[in-house]
């Protein structure tokens, strides 16, 4: 690919969630601080919830990475799954041997021994659920009865569930109440606003620079316009997904004509490559056309009102 022709050790803008490239923005530094705030305080479920591309599966990686030594994490990335399946991948996941033919009134006891032996050693497990939109509502009510198993003094299990905004809108539901009520914690992530945006770019680009280059930093590589960098944050809207789609194909494009310098006609060439930005670009593009010939039409009523 591009990567000898701009000094890169790796791709800055892969899709696959690469904590070695995560940016911590305010947003996310917002949901990293509530989500460890309610673990320190022992709470049974926090809830980061974010639109499709804002960055929630990278956030979870990070987590589990920073707590990963501390603690014990299970973690369950696709979660449509029966009640059953979802106690058994909790036992998979705490290293139990189970199956689908273990009768399901002897999975939660061995659960709870399991659960009791870890937090011996480093206190309550953390169960990481992705994209916890999809769980069945029959499985979101195993989940609240997982959090009933505890000692004395403390929850053997904290839940933290990352998804979408339908995630809301699911437990909105009057039967999930009981559900809703234990969450005391809870982040949505934001889109990135234009500082944000080139911030994101910048820091990503600079973290892929191989360092044996003798780069100090990223616009020794690449060279991204300002001009550009707006471009890329109205067709992106600030999400950082197509961002990363985005960038990664003006570099394509740019690394075609043998240059390092990424120009508007880069970014513009991606945005029409790219389907999702497209669409939102021709109607911001019809938008801006409209407010223009408004402000146009205004002056000129103006001037000709004062004449």
């Amino acid at each position: 690919m591009y990567l000898y022709h701009y000094g890169f050790r790796k791709l800055p803008f892969s899709l696959t969630p690469d904590t070695d490239l995560f940016c911590s923005l305010p947003s996310h530094k917002e949901a990293l601080n509530t989500i460890h705030f309610a673990l320190s305080t022992g709470e049974s479920f926090c809830k980061i919830t974010g639109e499709v591309g804002t960055g929630k599966t990278m956030l979870c990686r990070w987590l589990m990475n920073q707590i990963g030594q501390q603690r014990t994490v299970a973690y369950i990335p696709n979660p449509v799954l029966s009640p059953k399946e979802l106690k058994l991948s909790l036992a998979h996941e705490l290293g139990l041997r189970v199956s689908s033919k273990t009768p399901n009134e002897q999975i939660i006891p061995r659960i709870q021994k399991r659960l009791i032996e870890l937090n011996k050693k480093q206190g309550p497990v953390i169960l990481i659920i992705d994209e916890a939109q999809c769980l069945p509502d029959e499985s979101i009510e195993t989940l609240r009865l997982f959090t009933n198993l505890e000692t004395e003094t403390t929850k053997l299990l904290q839940i933290v569930l990352f998804g979408q905004p339908e995630l809301d809108e699911k437990l909105s539901k009057r039967s999930l109440r009981q559900l809703r009520q234990r969450i005391a914690f809870s982040h949505q992530l934001k889109k990135l606003n234009l500082s944000e945006s080139k911030a994101y770019v910048s820091h990503r680009l600079a973290k892929a620079i191989n360092k044996r280059e003798g780069r100090v930093n990223c616009q020794q590589a690449v060279d991204i316009t300002w001009a550009s960098f707006v471009f890329l944050y109205m067709s992106s809207g600030g999400v950082p997904r197509l961002l990363n789609i985005l960038c990664h194909k003006a570099l394509m494009l740019c690394f075609g004509r043998g240059n390092k310098k990424v120009s508007v006609f880069d970014i513009v060439k991606a945005i029409n490559d790219t389907e999702e930005t497209r669409i939102s670009w021709r109607r911001k593009k019809l938008f801006t056309i409209a407010m223009s010939l408004s402000v146009v039409s205004s002056s000129s009523l103006a001037w000709w009102l004062s004449s």
